[in-house]
This record gives C-alpha cells, sequence and structure tokens, in this order.
C-alpha cells in the first residue's frame, strides 16, 4: 500500500497555525500570563545593558578624578540586581504556566484525534497503516509542543526585545537604532525566506518518509507470523532496508539545508557586529561618545546577538514545528467519510424487520454492485446469504451496520431509515461475529463484555459456556483474567472464534450477523455451537454470511447471490432440487471437494 504525503491544505504554514490559534482560544487567562511574563523578561533584557553603561561610566568618571558618583553607581548597581532577580521569577512563572498551558492542549488534541479516528469510514481504516496513524499523531503533538515554546518563549520576546533595543538605542543615537532596526529586520526576512522555501519542503519530504518508515515497521511486524511462515526474515530486512535508504537519504537533504542556513544567518550576524562597532568606535574617535556608551552599545550587541542567533535556531525550530503538525491538522480536517445527519437520532429496534428499498451502491472507484436491489427480512427471521466470492454478501452486511452510505434508495429497520439514526445507537443493537475475529490486548473477561461493559461476572461466564468457551479459558492459569495478547494472538484462531462467539451471546442484541461464525471450529466443538446458536436466533433476526453451506441448511430462507443481483430464494430442501440452480452448483461442488478430502471441517 503506498501513502502520499498530506498537507494540510495549501498553505500548510498558516493552517497549522490557525491550528493553534484555536486551542490558544480555550485557555485566554493562561495565555495572557505567559506573554505577560515573556514581555516583562524580554523588557528586563532591554535595560540591562542601559544601566551597565551607567555602571561603566559612574565608575570611568570616578577613575578620573572628577567625584565620585556614588550614588550613580548604587542606582545601577540595585537597578542591575533588582532586573535578575526580577527576571528569575517571571521566568519560573512563564514555564509554569506555559506547562500547563501545553499539557491541556496535548491531551485535548490527543483525545480529538482518536475520538475522530474512530469515527472515519472503513474505507479510510483499510486504506491506512495503524503504525503510519500513530505516528502522525505522536509526532503531531510533540511539534505542537514545539511550537508552544517557540512562539511563547522564544519568538515573542525576541521580537520584543529587538523592538525595545532598537528604540532605546534610536532615542539614544538614532544612527545605531537605524542599523539595528534595518539588519534586525533584513537577517529576520532572509532567515524566514531560507527556512519556508528552502528548508520546509525538504522537511516534509522527510517527514513523509518518516511515516512511511513507522508504516513498513508496523505492517512487518504485525504479519510477524506469515513472515516466519514463509521464512521471509530476510526479504522484509531487504524491504525495509530499501523505505531505510530513502527515509535516510530525504533527512540528510533536509538537514544539509538547515545547516545552510544557519551558516548564512551567522555571516550576518557577523556583518551587524562589524557594523555596530564600526560606528560606535567612530563615535567615540569623534567625541560623540563616552566609555559608558560604548559599553551601553557593546553590551546590548551581546545581548541582542544572542537574541537574533537564537531567533534564526527559532525559526527553523518553527518551520520543524510546523512540518511535524502538517499531518496532525490534515487529520482534523479530513471528513469522516460516514456522518451522522445533523438531525440523526438514536433508533430503537425492537422487532429487527429489515428492508432493502430499491438500493443502489458501489465502491469508490468500481462499477454498481447493487443497482435498484430490494430485499425484506421479516422480524426473527434467520437468512442466510449464499453466492460466490464477490456476489455482494459481505457488502450486504457493511450495509446493514450503515459503514457505507448508500448512492440510492433506503435501508429500514423497524421502518426506520437507518440513514437517520446514529451510528452508535444502529450499531449496538447489532451483534457481529466476524470471520476473523478481532480481539483487544486485554483479558478474556473484558474481551466477552465488550459487548455489555456492565455485565457480571456470571453474566460473562454464561455466555462463554453458551459459546463452548469456557473449558479452555477456566482451564488457563488465570482463567477470565487472562491477557489475550495483540489481536489475540496468544489464543488458537478456534479459540478467538468462541470469545468473540461468547461476546455476541452476551450482547443480546435484536439483530445478529454471523459471518461465517464457526469457520475456525473442530468438528465437535461446532456441532455444539450450532446448537448453541440454534437457541441464541429464536425470536432474533438472524443473517448468516455462508461459505459453508452446511452450516445454513436450517435457516428460514437461503438469498442466492450474483454480483448484487438476487438470482434465487428459498429453503435448502428447495433449492437443492432445482436442476441447473446455482445453490445447487454450489452444494455438489463443496460436497464433491469434502469427498475428494479437500475441504473439511478445520479447527
Amino acid at each position: 500500500m503506498t501513502q502520499t504525503p498530506t498537507h494540510a491544505g495549501e498553505r500548510p504554514f498558516l493552517d497549522a497555525l490557525a491550528f493553534t490559534f484555536r486551542r490558544w482560544r480555550a485557555q485566554p487567562w493562561r495565555l495572557a500570563a505567559v506573554f505577560t511574563c515573556a514581555l516583562a523578561v524580554a523588557l528586563g533584557d532591554v535595560l540591562a545593558p542601559f544601566f551597565a553603561g551607567r555602571l561603566i561610566n559612574a565608575l570611568a568618571h570616578d577613575a578620573a578624578g572628577d567625584g565620585a558618583p556614588w550614588r550613580d553607581a548604587l542606582r545601577a548597581f540595585c537597578a542591575l540586581t533588582g532586573l535578575g532577580l526580577a527576571s528569575t521569577v517571571l521566568r519560573q512563572t512563564m514555564l509554569a504556566q506555559i506547562i500547563h498551558l501545553t499539557l491541556k492542549m496535548m491531551s485535548d488534541i490527543a483525545g480529538d484525534a482518536f475520538r475522530r479516528l474512530q469515527r472515519f469510514s472503513t474505507d479510510w481504516h483499510t486504506n491506512s497503516f495503524a503504525g503510519s496513524t500513530v505516528r502522525k499523531i505522536t509526532r503531531g503533538l510533540w511539534g505542537l509542543d514545539l511550537l508552544n515554546d517557540t512562539l511563547l518563549m522564544a519568538l515573542w520576546p525576541s521580537f520584543a526585545m529587538l523592538v525595545g533595543t532598537t528604540l532605546l538605542l534610536g532615542v539614544h543615537w538614532p544612527v545605531m537604532g537605524e542599523i539595528v532596526g534595518v539588519g534586525s529586520i533584513i537577517y529576520i526576512v532572509v532567515t524566514a525566506i531560507m527556512s519556508l522555501h528552502c528548508v520546509a519542503p525538504a522537511a516534509r519530504l522527510g517527514n513523509h518518509w518518516d511515516t512511511r518508515l513507522g508504516g513498513a515497521l508496523a505492517d512487518a511486524i504485525t504479519c510477524n507470523p506469515v513472515v516466519k511462515a514463509f521464512g521471509a526474515e530476510t526479504r522484509e530486512e531487504a524491504r525495509l532496508g530499501r523505505v531505510i535508504s530513502k527515509w535516510r537519504a530525504r533527512l540528510r537533504r533536509a538537514w544539509g539545508r538547515s545547516i545552510l542556513s544557519a551558516s548564512v544567518q551567522s555571516l550576518m550576524l557577523v556583518a551587524m557586529q562589524a557594523t555596530m562597532l564600526g560606528v560606535a568606535l567612530w563615535l567615540w574617535r569623534a567625541r560623540h561618545a563616552n566609555v559608558g556608551d560604548i559599553a551601553f552599545a557593546l553590551t546590548t550587541f551581546l545581548v541582542m546577538q544572542g537574541y537574533l542567533r537564537d531567533m534564526g535556531m527559532h525559526i527553523r525550530n518553527l518551520q520543524r514545528a510546523i512540518n511535524d503538525m502538517e499531518e496532525l491538522v490534515a487529520l482534523e480536517r479530513q471528513p469522516l467519510g460516514i456522518e451522522n445527519k445533523p438531525c440523526a437520532r438514536p433508533i430503537r429496534i425492537c422487532r429487527g424487520e429489515i428492508r432493502f428499498e430499491h438500493v443502489t451502491f458501489g465502491y469508490r472507484g468500481t462499477q454498481r454492485l447493487y443497482q435498484d436491489f430490494s430485499l425484506e427480512i421479516a422480524a426473527g427471521e434467520r437468512i442466510g446469504l449464499v453466492g460466490y466470492s464477490g456476489s455482494g454478501k459481505t457488502t450486504f452486511i457493511k450495509l446493514v451496520q450503515r459503514l457505507y452510505d448508500v448512492a440510492g434508495g433506503r435501508i429500514l429497520i423497524d421502518g426506520q431509515d437507518i440513514a437517520q439514526a446514529t451510528q452508535a445507537s444502529l450499531r449496538s443493537q447489532i451483534a457481529i461475529v466476524q470471520q476473523e475475529p478481532l480481539l483487544f490486548h486485554r483479558t478474556l473477561a473484558e474481551n466477552i463484555a465488550y459487548a455489555r461493559p456492565d455485565a457480571g461476572r456470571a453474566d460473562i461466564e454464561h455466555a462463554a459456556r453458551l459459546a463452548s468457551a469456557h473449558e479452555f479459558i477456566a482451564a488457563l492459569p488465570h482463567g477470565y483474567d487472562t491477557l489475550v495478547g495483540e489481536r489475540g494472538l496468544k489464543l488458537s484462531g478456534g479459540e478467538r472464534q468462541r470469545v468473540a462467539i461468547a461476546r455476541a451471546f452476551l450482547a443480546n442484541a435484536p439483530v445478529l450477523i454471523l459471518d461465517e461464525a464457526t469457520s475456525s471450529l473442530d468438528s465437535e466443538s461446532e456441532a455444539a455451537i450450532q446448537q448453541a446458536m440454534a437457541r441464541l436466533m429464536i425470536g432474533r433476526t438472524t443473517i448468516v454470511v455462508a461459505h459453508r453451506l452446511s452450516t445454513v441448511r436450517a435457516l428460514d430462507r437461503l438469498i442466492v447471490l450474483d454480483r448484487g443481483r438476487i438470482v434465487e430464494q428459498g429453503k435448502h430442501h428447495e433449492l437443492i432440487r432445482r436442476d441447473g440452480s446455482v445453490y445447487r452448483k454450489l452444494f455438489e461442488r463443496q460436497a464433491l471437494e469434502l469427498a475428494k478430502g479437500l475441504v473439511g471441517p478445520s479447527g
């Protein structure tokens, strides 16, 4: 599967900033406290060189025998000390506030991202690597952390300090103020242009390959049993090596451009330093400046140089943070695919009557599978869906769950249009056992109770007994408290299937969907489960997707599908007697293969 780079719109920089500013608005007072503290710290840095110059002047006058301006020196000393103490307190206050601000933002964003991911369409999840998605979110969260630090603790104080220094120098020495102002503007503009137009594109491509690397790792690790089965470890290492090679090349280019940008910034700082010192010396030689003024100029430049050098780094960090956040911002802009209608209300299913009325549907990029498709399933009726692969059986049950929206017509349950109902209320009243059951890396009790979180241990054990799962669970060292491993891999296929069936028993939903629910069971367990499921079906509308026709012989009606059309329907004994019927051909083929020993009950 190939994933293309995801961009947060045509203006990723502005989109990421807008995303951040929206989150800032949720904490206005804390944000104001951070801004105020940062501004006060910057003001202290602006005034420190001025008082340092006053102190040097006082000492110089004393050394020249011009008197002892002790009070001037003492005032300058107290001012510098006070500025230092105030700056320390303000910095600590600012850090405490920004920690709370950022953690609250990261927590909210992580929760919102997960909430959206859970509601993305089946199509989206089918076409996305889980590992890549996790990497996008975690990288975006740390990008937000860096962005907050850069904007609030770095760029804002730096900007305030440069403006203040320019104004102060402009009042004292207009020519020096012009040099600082013009030089700072040139420095910031050149740095921003290089970061946004030289470094950012390379960093964006590097992030894309970082996401690809995460997806490749997750894909290989998730499918490790298949890798081991074919002895393909070396092949997978080579495949990952090609991804790593691309990832390394893209990052090398991004980092190389960052180094080039830093070098240009250093050269501009050297040029500004030479200009400022040259002008200061010229003014001193022309008797337009004294020793204190020179000390003021030197100290100002040293402080300002640190801010400017850091500003270059901060702009690079800003660009990196934006790149890291782009894919996270894109997730927020990604449409859910299947969304609740504005007027959607919870559906209440009592009888379980299902009707397809002139339904038209086709997957994206393919021809329409269903065209003017109609079918009525009576309340409590047990039907089986039969047909060749691609006939539309799995699509049918996905449409019942509203995992996809139909292009035309409508689907009704108990007379209620499911497109007008909330998705959660619909699916919570449909129990499903899939052909490949998925379990959480949680305890067996938690997995069974997932259908009904408030169920007690007695209810859980009763459901497990009905599904013929209690015996193997009780034999485990930790019983129902046993962790099943990622996707339930600590259990055999048959055991996973029985846990999923127990989960369906516990759901006690009015509509039941069985997607070949006994395919992984041995013959003895299958017989027991078939009896239990026959009891479960009583009074419930049941849809069975049948690949092995022996499992649907006792159902009320069989629907034979072919390319989204109903070609035959009836009971097993009726369809088997029809000469040349599709169902009879399918049944005879399976019977012949079973006789040859090619297929049989599996466990």
